[in-house]
């Protein structure tokens, strides 16, 4: 009898113990630090192979962890491209974009950011949002600014000048340019939740290099005089081949209205300076991590919501389905695994729907069965191996015409262009990326390769009866399921 309580106390240390692991194993959960520019396509980063730029911080992260060199935005417009990541959801799944409407709380509650705070992390937000969450179809959205621990997001486009960004006044005086203040926000935030036991989610989009074009200038004098190389596919002559529908959006004159055409060494500087600014704030965010004594356990990821032509064929902006709008930059570190450091490339074939579900895998949450995106940790651990077999590159947004539907796989590009009035006809376009990844030559037409058109007209139908079938029931997003069916007279 006398020996009965001791069991039980003994007992009871052993289930705290139990319980006390559990609660450590849980804090040792990785931290999460995700960056986001704004309209930076692949052609702007020294470990893209750019000439001429100047990106040190950007590139040691390269070295450091793993760089994707296949990586889209399944939609490549800020607004639809932002709920994307958050969701993991494609845009037809989630039913946000510009034109068209908010985000529903319902696909907000099961954001990245939503379920980690809910899994016990210390989450995050600076700089443009991008979207709106709204109760029901038809009703006003608001910015979830309550749903993180800290707040330096702001509504629409924010400002450049971070004296106009609210959330982020306190930083004007030492920041007047918003690049760096999101930089001191992202290193503020760090150094508070490493005292936390909680880990940490922080996620920081850039406005830059988004228009109109406002460098820090602080930094006016790294391109001063500045020549840059053209990439092999600027200027019109090599956007003969495109569809008729792709010249109908602001694209294809911003070739001209932009200065791509007269003024390219300025207008890329400007460009680039940009991204120099973005750079630095990486490297005060970075050396926040080191600091804070947490860089051991601390995954970065780093990204676009879309890229931008910068007068590759002839066209300017972004939202077409061509490479320099839809490939954008991934630089990965999980300072964990045993493949950082090596200086590995992934030519898996990626996109911005995988980030959703890869943050929920690393901290240890269940991966909801609806998502799109796929957990890119298993690339990391093989970047040889396959996680999509191919992806959906979406245009709804802007002119009719230019509505377009195409899929990509890791080797090849199948456009449609389904609008048929006003003197045009449905279109198809057919890029074999493995050896053509300037897109100089439309195979469509091309006797060698029947077979793999019809292969990526099936894969084309798939997608687009996938639409018919799953696309929300409101935003008008059902009626583009009939647009985008191929005539297959």
């Amino acid at each position: 009898m006398l020996r009965w309580p001791c069991v039980v106390f003994a007992f009871s240390i052993l289930v705290c113990g139990v319980f006390a692991g559990a609660v450590v194993r849980a804090d040792q959960r990785p931290n999460i630090v995700f960056l986001f520019a704004d309209d930076q396509c692949s052609y702007s980063l020294g470990c893209y192979g750019t000439p001429g730029v100047k990106t040190p911080n950007l590139d040691q992260l390269a070295r450091e962890g793993m760089v994707f060199d296949h990586h889209y935005d399944t939609t490549a417009i800020c607004m639809a491209s932002r709920a994307n990541v958050m969701t993991g959801l494609l845009e037809y799944k989630n039913g946000c974009n510009f034109t068209h409407g908010p985000l529903l709380s319902e696909h907000w509650q099961k954001s990245y950011p939503s379920l980690l705070r809910d899994a016990g992390y210390w989450t995050g937000f600076a700089g443009k949002f991008g979207f709106e969450v709204a109760a029901a179809p038809g009703e006003k959205g608001v910015l979830p600014a309550a749903d993180f621990d800290r707040w330096g997001g702001g509504p629409g486009q924010t400002s450049y000048v971070t004296a106009k960004n609210k959330s982020m006044a306190k930083y004007a005086k030492e920041y007047p340019h918003s690049t760096l203040s999101y930089g001191a926000f992202g290193r503020d935030f760090v150094l508070e939740a490493a005292e936390s036991e909680r880990p940490f989610c922080l996620s920081i989009s850039f406005k830059a290099p988004h228009m109109p074009a406002t460098p820090d200038p602080q930094f006016d004098s790294v391109y001063a005089g500045a020549t840059f190389t053209k990439p092999a596919n600027y200027g019109r002559e090599y956007g003969e081949h495109f569809s008729l529908q792709s010249r109908k959006g602001r694209q294809f004159e911003r070739f001209h209205s932009w200065n791509y055409s007269d003024q390219y060494d300025r207008v890329m500087a400007t460009y680039y300076q940009q991204i120099y600014a973005i750079d630095v704030a990486v490297g005060m965010i970075r050396k926040a991590i080191k600091e804070a004594g947490v860089a051991d356990n601390t995954v970065v990821i780093y990204t676009s919501d879309n890229g931008f032509l910068c007068g590759s064929h002839g066209y300017g902006s972004k939202v077409l389905p061509y490479e320099e709008a839809s490939r954008v930059p991934l630089i990965m570190l999980d300072p964990r695994h045993e493949n950082s450091g090596r200086q590995l490339r992934c030519r898996a074939l990626t996109g911005n729907v995988d980030f959703a579900p890869t943050m929920l895998a690393l901290a240890k949450l269940p991966i909801p069965e609806d998502m799109d995106g796929m957990d890119l940790m298993k690339l990391y651990d093989n970047p040889t191996a396959k996680i999509h077999d191919s992806l959906p590159l979406i245009n709804v947004w802007g002119p009719k015409p230019v509505h377009s539907l195409a899929v990509v796989t890791k080797d090849w590009k199948y456009i449609y262009w389904p609008y048929d009035q006003d003197d045009l006809e449905p279109t198809e376009e057919l890029y074999d990326l493995n050896n053509d990844r300037l897109e100089l030559t439309n195979l469509v037409d091309s006797p060698s390769t029947v077979g793999k058109l019809h292969e990526l007209r099936s894969v084309y139908d798939r997608w687009a009866e996938d639409w018919n079938q799953s696309a929300v029931p409101y935003h008008d997003y059902q009626s583009f399921g009939d647009f985008f069916q191929r005539d297959q007279r």
